[in-house]
């Protein structure tokens, strides 16, 4: 409002208010602070807003939509996230796969990323192209355009093949079967079923 605040000379509307009738989108809502997490919570069950400075509340009517890079039923066991919160939020799910799960993308994003540096673009190599789709990329699409950013920076116009890339710096050095591989280490171990072998009668008796 205006006048709460030193310089606050008018009175303008926060971004939950201007979502008012279309969606907000919070993008890593993961790494929101506790004390945040609450303020969120009390919006999303009153669905009311104040100003800073205000006294009276204003109704906003929005539809929420959020991003994380973080597993937030870890955080909500752990209690870095707040299990209320966690359930007004999660109502639909959709998980975006990662790169190294989609990558017949990556052509087309090689493309894609690669037209920003205009007539001197790079090109990337069959071979290139090939190599790139497979490795593990735990950076996602953010360090394929690191990548490819790079490359139009330093080798402008020229055609990128595999040698050139697998000297990049930020060039990721983790095989797709290695990320699998690490992946399957990390989940937990379930027991095949199956028929239990009889008990030997001998050695029971024992």
């Amino acid at each position: 409002e205006k006048g709460a605040f030193t310089g606050a000379v008018k009175t303008t509307p926060g971004k939950i208010e201007m979502a008012n009738g279309g969606t907000l989108f919070l993008d890593e809502v993961g790494d929101i602070p506790l004390p945040l997490q609450v303020k969120l919570l009390r919006f999303l069950q009153e669905r009311v807003i104040e100003r800073i400075g205000g006294r009276s509340p204003i109704a906003v009517d929005t539809r929420i939509v959020c991003a994380t890079h973080q597993n937030l039923d870890d955080m909500t066991a752990k209690g870095s996230f707040r299990e209320d919160l966690y359930y007004r939020l999660n109502v639909v799910e959709a998980r975006l796969p990662t790169l190294a799960e989609r990558c017949d993308d990556i052509p087309l994003l090689l493309e894609h990323f690669a037209a920003a540096g205009g007539a001197r673009r790079v090109h990337f190599s069959a071979s290139a192209t090939r190599y790139l789709t497979t490795l593990g990329w735990r950076g996602n699409v953010r360090e394929l355009r690191n990548l490819v950013d790079r490359a139009n920076a330093l080798h402008a116009g020229q055609v990128i093949d595999q040698a050139l890339v697998e000297q990049h710096p930020r060039a990721p050095q983790q095989t797709l079967k290695q990320h699998e591989r690490q992946r399957a280490e990390a989940e937990p171990e379930v027991p095949a079923s199956g028929p239990v072998p009889p008990r030997d009668d001998a050695e029971h008796d024992r």
